[in-house]
């Protein structure tokens, strides 16, 4: 008997949608297990609030006794990161007879010092906390590392996200170099703003070093705001032996054709953890990641082949990359990780089967990871 549930997301995010193809592997992967999954939107953006609520309680009249789960960012629910509206939401669709859980893609609140950040991160901690003591709460990294401490009173799960791509078909050991191939570097997705600067300012001096001490090599850069950073990777990288491929927004099976064909995935865009879907994919090709470590960074993702640099020093990036690129055992050893750490613990097949878990009741408030 197939059991039917509800992916609930807020607005589209573009140009791409994570939660979105997040919650498409989701239901793939849980056929399996007998559920079949259904997404709706609430447009609050196109509609407004009115509306999109009213329309929402009237599609809701069919999810009684069905699992609704929410999938939870601060932008999703609000314009400009004020999710006020979320316990509402949670508790209209709990009136209507549902089991809701909410799903926690962002775990902590915006960060800042000016009153508007101040009153920002108020609101989404009161929301993070409502929607905990009113819905089943799945969390995508352990709830020991989060910094408002969830209440381990309320039933609760930990499930670290997956790769928003199809896997590529068999992990295998990697061939060895042929001779003359320029090593590659990978790099999924750089941030927009004044944190894209940096990142390509770090990407740029780690790969240029790497280079000039190793050999011409190839960066290849593909994901969200690839396109917009190629001028300032460009001139970053003027002069050094070093052959840039911007490849840009690709479909999911392009994306994870391009990281495959990698020796290393680079990941600069904050502390790596179960949550960062844009280093999960590098694991998701038993690639190397080389990243840098925060308070999220926790098991099962430190299992995975991390080569880990002092984001407060600013040679240890070029120098742990240059490890990673001169040492084929160790790169290996690191490899053989990832492809382990990815059929344990973020295949979407080890990822549904702890979802299965919790639709058919059971398996709750715990941290446990997946065996």
């Amino acid at each position: 008997m197939t059991v039917k549930y509800v992916a609930l997301l807020g607005r589209r995010d573009s140009p791409t949608d994570a939660l979105e193809e997040y919650c498409q592997y989701l239901g793939a992967a849980l056929t399996s297990h007998g559920f079949e999954m259904q997404i709706v939107r609430v447009p609050w953006n196109e509609n407004g609030w009115s509306k999109a609520i009213a329309d929402m309680k009237n599609e809701a009249r069919d999810w009684r006794g069905s699992w609704v789960l929410l999938q939870y960012t601060a932008l999703s629910w609000s314009s400009r990161g004020f999710p006020s509206r979320v316990p509402q939401i949670i508790e209209i669709l709990r009136q209507g007879g549902a089991r809701v859980a909410v799903v926690y893609h962002d775990v902590e609140p915006f960060s800042g010092q000016r009153i508007i950040d101040r009153l920002r991160r108020r609101s989404q901690l009161h929301a993070m906390r409502s929607a905990q003591q009113k819905a089943f709460a799945i969390f995508t990294v352990p709830t020991g590392v989060i910094s408002w401490r969830p209440d381990n009173r309320h039933p609760h799960a930990f499930i670290p996200v997956g790769a928003n791509f199809p896997p590529p078909p068999i992990l295998i050991d990697r061939e060895p170099a042929s001779p003359g191939r320029q090593p590659q570097i990978a790099v999924f997705g750089v941030t927009g703003g004044d944190g894209g600067r940096r990142e390509i300012r770090d990407i740029a001096r780690a790969v240029r070093v790497a280079a000039q001490e190793l050999s011409p090599m190839r960066l290849v850069v593909l994901g969200r705001n690839s396109e917009a950073a190629e001028n300032n990777l460009r001139e970053a990288l003027r002069g050094a032996p070093v052959d840039l491929q911007i490849l840009g927004l690709l479909p999911p099976e392009e994306v994870s054709k391009a990281l495959s064909r990698a020796d290393v995935l680079l990941f600069v865009r904050g502390q790596i953890s179960t949550r960062r879907g844009s280093a999960i994919a590098g694991i998701a090709c038993g690639l190397p990641i080389v990243a840098f470590a925060g308070g999220e960074t926790a098991p099962p993702i430190t299992e995975a082949g991390l080569a880990l640099y002092s984001a407060d020093e600013p040679g240890d990036l070029p120098r742990v990359l240059v490890k990673v690129l001169s040492d084929s055992n160790y790169r290996e050893s690191l490899a053989e990780r990832s492809r382990q750490a990815q059929r344990q613990y973020f295949s979407w097949k080890a990822i549904a089967t702890r979802y299965a878990e919790i639709l058919r009741g059971g398996s709750a408030s715990h941290d446990t990871l997946p065996e």
